[in-house]
């Protein structure tokens, strides 16, 4: 990939609704080499598909928080795959740092995200949790 793939890689990701016609005008380029890159990233494998990502209103969750979590000894694969398992874990990130992993969690309320931080601590091989309850959110102009 060359500067002109990773700078339509990014706008796509910002946008994935994107006109052809728009990311050749950000990019500075033809509408037809847009055309060849993309559909040149989609045969090599780097563009996997195109998707749709609902925030947080759409998908009723009232409260989001992030779970800084810490795993004890060699387990960080066992780990990561027991979160994922859990509905409410919107995202999963590896992290350095004190803290190993950062889970995204989303529920409808705080009963619910008390008994799902109780079921993330009963995860064989946490040794500790830090949660974030996330009050309001603002995106870059970018996004």
């Amino acid at each position: 990939m060359d500067d002109l793939d990773y700078k339509l890689v990014q706008l796509l990701q910002q946008n994935a609704r994107l006109p052809v016609a728009s990311l050749a005008a950000f990019a500075e380029v033809s509408r037809a080499t847009v055309k060849a890159r993309i559909d040149k990233l989609i045969d090599n494998g780097v563009i996997e598909k195109f998707t749709l990502q609902m925030g947080a209103e759409a998908r009723h969750a009232t409260v989001r928080a992030m779970v800084l979590v810490e795993v004890h000894g060699r387990k960080a694969d066992q780990v990561s795959h027991e979160l994922l398992r859990i509905p409410q874990v919107h995202a999963l990130h590896s992290t350095n740092g004190r803290w190993d992993f950062i889970a995204e969690l989303e529920v409808q309320d705080l009963p619910t995200f008390d008994a799902k931080l109780r079921q993330i601590r009963l995860i064989d091989g946490i040794s500790g949790t830090e949660s974030n309850i996330l009050l309001s959110t603002r995106r870059s102009l970018g996004h």
